[in-house]
């Protein structure tokens, strides 16, 4: 989407994505990558996610990236932190007790700016991506990550004709197409969740999966064929 739209969501206050918890994959699959405490984790298209401050609370360091100031700036204050800021050339970051939140375009983020990473948690960005951005996503995500770095993805899966995104339809055969280039893809798991999101069975949904994968750097890439 263009930054425009986010910004008009996050202006007024259309935030329907936002988890008012730590979301359960997290919090059930996320010691399944093996990272130890002290690693620095990268959050893309982070919003003010509370899952930023559980990861943060397990002792790891948070890169989060994030378009809107206005989602920035509510993820300090609305749980009690108190930033430094420093601008950069083309992100401002936002810095307290081990999060830091880079405010600008996740396409124009790299790891001169972020310092080395070590792993990834997506459980918001790929769904919040048209598909004609998703290939470059998934190919800017693994310049950004070492080999043997690990993420852990959370996609939904639903039939993209009963339901304007975002979130979009994500199935596990796409994901396959896109992060097989540069990641080993593993599944975690599948489940039918519509009767936890009722918002969607209102938009005109009768069946919604979510999905959880492990992803593995490999130690080269190759970049897909795929049209853009």
């Amino acid at each position: 989407m263009e930054p425009e739209f986010w910004h008009e969501r996050w202006a007024a206050g259309q935030t329907g994505f936002h988890q008012g918890a730590t979301n359960a994959f997290l919090e059930r699959y996320w010691p399944s990558l093996g990272l130890a405490p002290g690693s620095r984790i990268c959050v893309p298209l982070c919003g003010k996610s509370l899952d930023m401050l559980w990861l943060q609370q397990q002792g790891f360091a948070v890169a989060g990236i994030e378009i809107s100031p206005l989602a920035v700036k509510a993820f300090f204050t609305e749980n009690g932190l108190q930033p430094v800021r420093s601008e950069g050339p083309a992100h401002t970051r936002w810095s307290a007790d081990g999060i830091d939140l880079y405010c600008g375009d996740f396409f124009a983020l790299d790891s001169n700016m972020t310092g080395a990473l070590d792993g990834c948690y997506d459980r918001a960005a790929l769904v919040a991506l048209p598909v004609h951005l998703r290939r470059a996503y998934a190919e800017h995500l693994a310049g950004l990550l070492p080999a043997q770095s690990r993420c852990l993805l959370v996609t939904m899966e639903y039939a993209q004709a009963g339901m304007d995104g975002p979130p979009f339809s994500v199935p596990p055969a796409e994901v396959h197409t896109l992060f097989t280039p540069g990641f080993t893809v593993e599944q975690l798991h599948a489940a039918e969740v519509l009767d936890d999101y009722p918002a969607f069975r209102e938009r005109g949904l009768n069946t919604l999966g979510e999905h959880v994968f492990r992803l593995t750097k490999k130690q080269t890439c190759r970049r897909s064929n795929q049209a853009p």
